[in-house]
Parts: C-alpha cells; sequence; structure tokens
C-alpha cells in the first residue's frame, strides 16, 4: 500500500476558483513544499484534460511530487500519474486492478462508508466537510474537530481532511487524527499560491 506523500498536504485544483492558469499554480505549490497535487477538472474534454495532466505530472517529477488525477482513469494511465482519486462510491479495488502500486483514494462523506473503501483497499479516503467551505457550499453539516475525530476513530485507516482547511485549523485537523489535510479554493484563490502553500506546509509541521 503507497504511502501518502509528505508533507501530509494535498491541494486539489479548480481552475473556476483559480486566479493563475493551474499549470502556475501546480508550480507555486511545489515551490512552496507541497508534494501531492490533483487535477480534478471533470468537465473539461478528456483529450485536454489528459494533457494538462501529463504536463502537470512531468512538472510534478521535477520537484518529487506525485501527481494524481481525479476520477479519469484513462487519463491516469496515459500520463503516468501517481493515483487516481475516485467519487463516493468509486471501487478502489477495480482501480487498483489497473493502476498497480498507484495511490488510490475515495470521497467520502460519513464514517462507515469510507470504513467500508478502507477495507476495500483505498489507501485514503478524504472525508468532508470539515468545516464550512466557500468552494462547496452546499454540503454540510460541518463535521467540525469531533466529529472529524470519531470519523477518524470509526473508518481504521487513512483519513484526509477536506474542505474549509486554513493555515489556522491545519494543525488541528491532524491532531484531531486525521493522516492529512486537503485544500482547494484556500489555494486555488490565494493571490500567492506559493505563500499560502508555506503556511499550510509550516502548520503542518508544528502539529
Amino acid at each position: 500500500m503507497p504511502l501518502l506523500p509528505a508533507p501530509r498536504l494535498l491541494v486539489i485544483s479548480d481552475r473556476a476558483q483559480a486566479r493563475l492558469p493551474l499549470s502556475a499554480v501546480a508550480a507555486a505549490a511545489f515551490r512552496g513544499g507541497c508534494r501531492w497535487f490533483s487535477l480534478r477538472e471533470k468537465d473539461l474534454p478528456a483529450a485536454e484534460r489528459r494533457g494538462l495532466l501529463g504536463e502537470l505530472v512531468a512538472l510534478g517529477r521535477s520537484y518529487g511530487a506525485t501527481v494524481t488525477v481525479h476520477h479519469d482513469i484513462e487519463a491516469a494511465i496515459a500520463a503516468g500519474a501517481g493515483g487516481l482519486h475516485l467519487p463516493s462510491g468509486g471501487d478502489p479495488a477495480a482501480a487498483r486492478a489497473r493502476l498497480p502500486g498507484a495511490l488510490i483514494g475515495v470521497s467520502t462523506h460519513a464514517a462507515p462508508e469510507a470504513a467500508t473503501l478502507l477495507a476495500a483497499g483505498a489507501d485514503y479516503v478524504t472525508i468532508s466537510p470539515v468545516f464550512v467551505s466557500d468552494s462547496k457550499p452546499g454540503y454540510g453539516p460541518a463535521l467540525g474537530l469531533d466529529g472529524l475525530a470519531a470519523a477518524v476513530a470509526a473508518a481504521g485507516g487513512p483519513v484526509v481532511a477536506l474542505a474549509g482547511i486554513t493555515p489556522a485549523n491545519a494543525a488541528a485537523c491532524l491532531n484531531a487524527g486525521a493522516a492529512g489535510i486537503a485544500v482547494m479554493g484556500e489555494v486555488m484563490r490565494a493571490t500567492d499560491p506559493e505563500a499560502t502553500v508555506r503556511a499550510l506546509v509550516a502548520a503542518i509541521a508544528a502539529a
């Protein structure tokens, strides 16, 4: 089972929120110390998504970073991505059969589903929303730190906290038992994504 990249920070893309082209955001994140970036652009045409993923994979290699992709297993295979992140209800065992050795994660919103997916072979699950999020305001209610801790205890494997996470609360998520944190809008909307990532990495180091 692959280990989660260190530091324990996953940056997830959203070009609709990004102030810069995604390749520039990713480069800034890598300069800031991120070593795990996932391309989540489900509405891009497949060929365009595959081309962008290939660019990001090559960029990530120059930093020793793992670049994964949400949903699109064909793009992951074609671009030599480091892993695949599946939507809620995804089948980690089927993904593993086609991507042996890759990092396989799944989105979840409840502890029982998290436990089932981890038992089925997922390397990690994201659980959300931990806090109220500007990126996905319709999801809820927020778990909060107590809810996150309970979900981690029930899951029986690596849980990555997602939604509403900032440098101010990142350490608290890790102290609640999360194996890592995932951010989207906090980095995408940043005027200086490198500085934002540095702040997140510092918060993780202090946990």
